[in-house]
């Protein structure tokens, strides 16, 4: 038995660090409601984690015994979604509250395809809810109304030794859902938390059912492991627990084949992983990241193949991204905006001072090549000075394009309205009078006829008769 635990541990407000100003406004307006309408309403999942941990969660997530139809009466701003997880979106703006009905895990007779669940609609208790959850430290429930933390799977102790376990038997739990795997291996790297050995030994004997998940759902868990400046650690445990091998077997055997833990790769994930704008990269720039070293590998080898030693590299890098599209299918912008990265060394080869360098500071991928190019000299250890060239000409256009400042009550600076060093004050320009219509009558306007009639009327045409011709008397016709 890996998972017993018939006791809650209850740990009260002056036990713990979590405070409502560190919680979403908006979430604890979806708690009050709940709470004050009769339900019993937690936090619930990654957000308690983080707060114990004293991280800003990304997200909050609110667990109620309310059902997903009742949660959608009490807010007029709530949809439903989904078909095995019945979730109520609650909407504000852009940011979404993700609200559930505590669930249980569904017994066996209940899953028609065996040990994989495709049905998880089972309402239940918040005991039965936090033991179907997949891990310990993401079990762990917040009450808004005694403000006490709630831990019925012994997340407490696992977030204080900062271990990952597993809820229940990791074998069953991960061939339940593979996914599950990914996940281990993300939160791992993204908390600095050491795995199990019971989640260690059941990751290195089914690493091969990850096959057997969905493809959207790997592809998004996928790059999640870039998420948090974790990408290196992530990717290190993937390749170590032999997922990468499944998923992505070119990586795996390039690593392989170039040392292991000393594999070029790693350089290029933690070059990503320092860099200022991780949070903001795109997908593009993060799957260039990975692909590069195998990148520079085949260009290497088209190289030595090719008689001038010239070759496309655009064409080179479809042929290193195709196995990556054809098994996790990436979108075809994340593929296209790779491809394009891998060719943008050579336009930061000169100087920005050069007769064409404006033109591409005005490219759409500009800020995407900039950000690719400054992570390969880094990794590399290059020379940086044209890329901080760039970069400067790059904030002195975008200061030059922002809008003028606003002032706290919305308005324009007004400063911001005084002419510029060398421009003359020159006096406003008049307004331009509108040019007033000729007036129609009433019947021309709702008569077209009567307009075409009266246009006739308005110019006579003059008819003259022209008499016959006189009869010739020369002979001739």
């Amino acid at each position: 038995m890996f998972f017993k635990r018939d006791k809650s541990v209850t740990r009260e407000r002056n036990a713990h660090c979590i405070s409502r100003s560190n919680i979403d406004p908006d979430a604890l307006r979806v708690l009050y409601r709940l709470a004050n309408s009769g339900y019993t309403a937690y936090l619930v999942g990654g957000s308690v984690r983080d707060l114990l941990l004293g991280r800003q969660p990304k997200d909050f997530d609110i667990g109620t015994d309310a059902r997903p139809n009742e949660i959608r009466r009490l807010f007029r701003n709530c949809f439903l979604i989904g078909r095995r997880f019945r979730l109520a979106h609650i909407v504000f703006g852009r940011k979404v509250i993700e609200t559930s009905t505590f669930r249980r895990q569904p017994d066996a007779r209940e899953s028609e395809n065996g040990i994989y669940q495709t049905e998880d609609n089972t309402f239940g208790t918040p005991e039965e809810d936090a033991k179907r959850r997949d891990f310990t430290v993401n079990g762990l429930f917040y009450d808004i109304k005694t403000f006490a933390v709630i831990d019925y799977v012994g997340g407490l102790k696992d977030l204080e030794k900062k271990v990952l376990r597993s809820i229940g038997d990791p074998c069953i739990r991960f061939r339940e859902d593979p996914v599950r795997m990914m996940r281990a291996v993300k939160f791992a790297a993204r908390l600095g938390f050491t795995l199990d050995r019971a989640c260690r030994k059941a990751l290195l004997k089914h690493h091969a059912d990850i096959l057997n998940a969905s493809i959207p759902r790997v592809c998004e868990e996928v790059y999640r492991l870039f998420t948090y400046n974790a990408s290196c650690p992530a990717f290190k445990l993937f390749w170590e627990f032999k997922l990468l091998g499944d998923l992505l077997p070119e990586v795996g055997t390039y690593i392989d084949a170039t040392g292991g833990e000393k594999s070029p790769l790693w350089k290029y994930l933690a070059s990503l992983d320092a860099d200022p704008q991780n949070a903001d990269l795109t997908n593009g720039v993060r799957t260039a990241c990975l692909y590069y070293p195998l990148f520079l590998e085949q260009l290497r080898k088209e190289e030595s193949r090719s008689p001038h030693g010239r070759v496309n590299k655009q064409h080179v890098a479809r042929l290193v991204l195709h196995p990556l599209a054809q098994s996790l299918h990436v979108p075809k912008a994340t593929l296209f905006t790779a491809i394009a990265l891998m060719d943008v060394q050579r336009r930061f080869a000169e100087s920005p001072q050069k007769s064409r360098g404006h033109r591409f500071l005005y490219h759409p991928a500009f800020r995407e090549a900039l950000a690719f190019q400054r992570i390969v000299l880094t990794a590399e250890g290059g020379d940086t000075t044209l890329i901080n060239e760039w970069q400067a000409l790059y904030d002195e256009e975008v200061a030059r394009h922002a809008p003028p400042p606003r002032r706290d009550d919305g308005q324009p600076d007004e400063e911001a309205n005084e002419p510029r060093d060398g421009e003359e004050d020159q006096p406003p320009r008049g307004r331009r009078r509108r040019r007033r219509r000729k007036p129609h009558s009433d019947s021309t306007s709702a008569d077209p006829k009567a307009q075409h009639r009266d246009a006739r009327t308005d110019n006579p045409v003059t008819v003259t008769e022209i008499g016959p011709e006189p009869v010739r008397t020369d002979g001739c016709d």
